[in-house]
């Protein structure tokens, strides 16, 4: 973790609104289709205030490097820094710390943010006094699986109940999708633990609140978020998020409940009813009811999809709550260590 310099925070004036500089910062690897359209984007926000956008780029390849230079060769304020490991909570603190202003906003280069994104963060920042705000990951699909995943990551069965996936009310949240922080929030817990490759938002928010800061979900930042095209990445991206959440687990007791232990309990569940059911052949519903309630679930939360997103919908909800389970399950304790 690292220690980066305090800056204030200015305050709106009584009579003319100051609003803050903001430091966007990017971690990025191997998005050269997409990199320039990313800090357009973030360049092109309705905010009044100075801005600047530090762009981390770990080795990708393809012509990433070449085009965040010649960005940083157009416009003064994008900033670019070497992310050699190229793993996202190294890139985060180097962004972090080659920054220069009072707000931090974390931006990652899929995510497409509404026009008003960071003066709705600071409007909030200022209301509630949080040190982190962020709002709703909102799935989008373009193909019928995206779509289907973009369906499951908005469901409660396919996520659970954690407001930046369903939405809900403002309010105090464990954690939130991206966020916008206080400098001196991250200066007081040393930014981003370089220890998990996943799960390090969640990790830090803890550490946050732990302290005694406030993590505030705003529903009116809405940010699209494009979902993972195949099984393939799917599986591998919600057997990583299992993985690393149990490591979670171990390093903050505590910080484990019904919500995160439902998929491997399913998993361990349904391998044992496979296992004895040549024996005990009522075993055999165990995985027949799962499959049913999945099915359910489908129909429940399916409607307005097109027939081709529906009927991926059962293998994508499986593929997220089997991945995870296994990864939770399989988490090797040499992943952990200890605070």
């Amino acid at each position: 973790m690292k220690q980066f310099p305090d800056s204030p925070m200015p305050s709106p004036s009584a009579k003319t609104r100051v609003w803050p500089p903001i430091s966007v910062v990017m971690p990025v690897l191997n998005e050269e289709r997409h990199l320039r359209e990313a800090v357009r984007q973030v360049l092109s926000q309705h905010y009044d205030g100075p801005m600047e956008v530090v762009l981390a780029i770990g080795p990708s390849h393809d012509r990433t490097q070449e085009v965040a230079d010649a960005l940083a060769a157009e416009d003064p304020r994008v900033i670019v820094v070497p992310n050699p490991t190229g793993r996202t909570p190294n890139a985060l603190n180097a962004a972090i710390g080659a920054s220069s202003n009072a707000v931090i906003a974390r931006v990652d280069g899929h995510a497409m943010l509404p026009p008003d994104y960071l003066r709705v963060a600071v409007e909030t920042l200022e209301e509630t006094g949080a040190d982190n705000v962020g709002g709703i990951m909102a799935a989008e699909g373009i193909t019928p699986f995206e779509q289907a995943v973009a369906r499951a990551m908005t469901s409660k069965i396919g996520v659970g109940n954690a407001r930046f996936h369903t939405g809900g009310e403002a309010g105090p949240a464990d954690t939130v999708y991206l966020g916008v922080f206080r400098r001196e929030a991250l200066h007081r817990v040393g930014g981003y633990d370089e220890h998990f490759q996943r799960a390090q938002d969640w990790e830090m928010n803890h550490r946050i609140r732990q302290t005694g800061g406030l993590v505030w979900f705003q529903p009116r930042m809405r940010v699209t978020y494009r979902p993972r095209p195949s099984v393939k990445a799917l599986a591998k991206q919600y057997f990583h998020y299992g993985r690393w959440r149990r490591v979670v687990a171990r390093t903050h007791e505590g910080t484990i409940n019904m919500r995160y232990l439902a998929p491997p309990l399913a998993v361990l569940a349904i391998l044992a009813g496979l296992v004895a059911a040549p024996f005990f052949w009522p075993a055999v519903l165990v995985p027949g009811g799962y499959a049913a309630a999945v099915l359910a679930g489908t129909v429940l939360t399916g409607r307005g999809l097109p027939a081709a997103a529906l009927m991926r919908l059962p293998l994508v909800y499986m593929t997220m709550h089997m991945s995870w389970g296994w990864g939770f399950l399989t988490s090797p304790p040499a992943l952990s260590r200890t605070r």
